[in-house]
């Protein structure tokens, strides 16, 4: 326990790095993902990332991701585990809808028309995920490795800091001055909002099943 009280410390004296550390992160190392063969990644900062080298590039993310859920871990554990009926249902529900909606693309049949009115149509294609297809561009043992790796990131490390993100900071951020001493879980009006509002600015390619 020793070794773990100076990161304890430091997460006392700047509670944000908790809940912002891995999400931002996650997102830094996101914005180097090459997402399609004319579309390399780092393009921002100068570089040129090849299409091909899509899953290298996800496995750093996930890891330095996992990496810095590592440092702040001493904060995560102050928060004990809890599985309920109700979340287990919205799991259930939410997960399968989740895929009907974006399978129905009423976005960019809809949406893109409407704005492309405006200019902004683009926002809508800023969302879009890559669509790298391990079985036909790996061999079959990495193929599987990736598609294992994946499945990490999507189902255990991408909600844990996503949600510590959303509902530990950015919701109790407007709350309070001292955002830190709202209990956890507790929301405002405007909190609900933002709650809503935010996953879907950052899922544009996937508006109404964020919403």
């Amino acid at each position: 326990m020793m070794k773990n009280d100076w990161r304890m410390r430091l997460l006392e004296r700047q509670p944000w790095l908790l809940y912002v550390l891995p999400f931002l992160v996650y997102m830094l190392a996101g914005s180097l993902e090459p997402t399609a063969l004319d579309k390399p990644g780092g393009t921002a900062i100068g570089l040129s990332i090849p299409y091909a080298y899509y899953p290298v590039v996800y496995a750093i993310k996930i890891a330095l991701t996992i990496g810095s859920v590592a440092f702040v871990w001493p904060g995560y554990r102050q928060f004990a585990p809890r599985i309920t009926l109700l979340g287990i249902v919205v799991g259930i529900v939410g997960a399968p809808l989740w895929i009907g909606l974006c399978r129905l693309d009423i976005e960019h049949q809809h949406l893109v028309p409407l704005l492309n009115q405006v200019g902004l149509g683009g926002l809508i294609g800023a969302g879009e995920r890559s669509a790298f297809d391990p079985m036909s561009r790996l061999s079959t043992e990495w193929a599987w490795a990736f598609l294992a790796v994946r499945f990490l990131g999507l189902v255990a490390v991408v909600p844990l800091v996503e949600e510590f993100f959303l509902r530990g900071f950015v919701m109790r951020f407007v709350m309070e001055r001292d955002w830190w001493k709202v209990p956890f879980g507790s929301a405002s009006r405007l909190a609900i909002v933002l709650g809503t509002a935010f996953p879907m600015l950052t899922h544009p390619g996937e508006l109404l099943a964020a919403a």
